[in-house]
Protein backbone atom coordinates (compact mmCIF):
# COMPACT_ATOMS: atom_id res chain seq x y z
CA UNK A 1 0.00 0.00 0.00
CA UNK A 2 1.54 3.32 -1.05
CA UNK A 3 1.60 6.55 1.39
CA UNK A 4 -2.04 8.13 0.08
CA UNK A 5 -3.69 4.63 0.47
CA UNK A 6 -2.59 4.48 3.90
CA UNK A 7 -3.11 8.24 4.98
CA UNK A 8 -6.74 7.86 3.34
CA UNK A 9 -7.51 4.58 5.21
CA UNK A 10 -6.50 6.66 8.79
CA UNK A 11 -8.16 9.85 7.55
CA UNK A 12 -11.64 8.03 6.70
CA UNK A 13 -11.71 5.85 9.50
CA UNK A 14 -12.80 8.57 11.35
CA UNK A 15 -16.60 9.54 12.18
CA UNK A 16 -18.34 12.06 9.20
CA UNK A 17 -14.76 12.10 7.15
CA UNK A 18 -14.98 12.78 3.50
CA UNK A 19 -12.42 13.20 0.44
CA UNK A 20 -11.93 15.59 -2.39
CA UNK A 21 -9.47 17.37 -3.88
CA UNK A 22 -8.70 20.57 -2.89
CA UNK A 23 -5.98 23.14 -4.85
CA UNK A 24 -5.26 19.81 -6.93
CA UNK A 25 -4.30 17.44 -4.03
CA UNK A 26 -6.50 14.92 -1.76
CA UNK A 27 -7.88 16.18 1.34
CA UNK A 28 -9.63 15.40 4.00
CA UNK A 29 -13.10 17.20 5.32
CA UNK A 30 -15.22 16.85 8.42
CA UNK A 31 -18.98 16.84 7.41
CA UNK A 32 -17.74 17.42 4.35
CA UNK A 33 -16.55 21.38 5.22
CA UNK A 34 -13.65 21.98 7.43
CA UNK A 35 -9.83 20.59 6.55
CA UNK A 36 -8.15 18.56 8.70
CA UNK A 37 -5.55 17.31 6.46
CA UNK A 38 -4.26 17.76 2.71
CA UNK A 39 -1.84 15.70 1.32
CA UNK A 40 0.86 17.47 -0.53
CA UNK A 41 2.56 15.53 -3.49
CA UNK A 42 5.47 17.84 -3.98
CA UNK A 43 3.57 21.12 -3.27
CA UNK A 44 6.18 23.75 -3.56
CA UNK A 45 9.05 21.47 -3.21
CA UNK A 46 10.85 17.76 -4.14
CA UNK A 47 9.15 15.98 -0.97
CA UNK A 48 5.76 14.36 -0.42
CA UNK A 49 4.07 14.50 2.88
CA UNK A 50 1.18 15.87 4.37
CA UNK A 51 -0.44 19.07 6.33
CA UNK A 52 -2.84 18.82 9.20
CA UNK A 53 -3.99 20.87 12.12
CA UNK A 54 -2.25 20.38 14.75
CA UNK A 55 -2.60 21.57 18.87
CA UNK A 56 -0.79 24.39 20.22
CA UNK A 57 2.83 24.29 20.47
CA UNK A 58 2.95 21.04 18.74
CA UNK A 59 4.31 22.12 15.28
CA UNK A 60 7.26 24.04 16.74
CA UNK A 61 8.13 21.30 19.56
CA UNK A 62 8.11 18.37 16.48
CA UNK A 63 9.79 20.41 13.77
CA UNK A 64 12.66 21.54 16.21
CA UNK A 65 13.13 17.85 17.64
CA UNK A 66 13.12 16.15 14.38
CA UNK A 67 13.08 18.48 11.37
CA UNK A 68 13.75 15.17 9.25
CA UNK A 69 10.23 14.16 9.75
CA UNK A 70 8.45 17.45 10.52
CA UNK A 71 8.10 21.00 8.89
CA UNK A 72 6.40 23.98 8.93
CA UNK A 73 3.34 23.59 6.10
CA UNK A 74 3.70 27.34 3.99
CA UNK A 75 -0.13 29.00 3.58
CA UNK A 76 -1.11 27.07 7.17
CA UNK A 77 2.23 26.89 8.91
CA UNK A 78 1.50 30.42 10.60
CA UNK A 79 -2.04 29.01 12.22
CA UNK A 80 0.44 26.20 13.87
CA UNK A 81 -0.56 23.57 11.55
CA UNK A 82 1.85 20.95 10.90
CA UNK A 83 3.74 19.22 8.26
CA UNK A 84 5.04 15.52 7.60
CA UNK A 85 7.42 14.48 5.38
CA UNK A 86 5.87 10.86 4.04
CA UNK A 87 9.50 10.08 1.74
CA UNK A 88 11.43 9.16 4.77
CA UNK A 89 10.96 6.21 7.70
CA UNK A 90 7.71 6.54 8.65
CA UNK A 91 6.09 5.17 11.52
CA UNK A 92 2.14 4.68 10.96
CA UNK A 93 1.55 4.68 14.60
CA UNK A 94 3.05 7.73 15.04
CA UNK A 95 0.75 9.18 11.76
CA UNK A 96 -2.51 8.05 13.27
CA UNK A 97 -1.79 9.70 16.43
CA UNK A 98 -1.56 12.83 14.12
CA UNK A 99 -3.97 12.54 12.02
CA UNK A 100 -6.38 11.74 14.92
CA UNK A 101 -5.33 14.99 17.09
CA UNK A 102 -5.46 16.64 14.28
CA UNK A 103 -9.37 15.92 13.81
CA UNK A 104 -9.75 16.09 17.21
CA UNK A 105 -9.04 19.98 16.28
CA UNK A 106 -11.52 20.53 13.84
CA UNK A 107 -14.41 18.22 14.19
CA UNK A 108 -17.04 19.62 16.28
CA UNK A 109 -17.78 17.96 19.95
CA UNK A 110 -19.84 15.67 19.09
CA UNK A 111 -18.13 13.89 16.66
CA UNK A 112 -14.92 13.87 19.01
CA UNK A 113 -17.16 12.00 21.46
CA UNK A 114 -18.29 9.19 19.21
CA UNK A 115 -14.20 8.96 18.26
CA UNK A 116 -13.45 8.52 22.17
CA UNK A 117 -16.58 6.55 22.79
CA UNK A 118 -15.07 3.96 19.71
CA UNK A 119 -17.94 4.33 17.22
CA UNK A 120 -16.06 4.88 13.55
CA UNK A 121 -18.13 5.74 10.36
CA UNK A 122 -20.79 3.68 8.93
CA UNK A 123 -19.48 0.22 7.19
Amino acid sequence: MDQLERLRNLCLDLPETTERLSHGEPTWFVRDKKTFVTFADHHHDDRLGFWCAAPPGVQQELVAEDPEHYFRPPYVGHRGWLGVYLDVDVDWAEIKEIVTDAYRMIAPKTLVKQLDAGIGPPQ
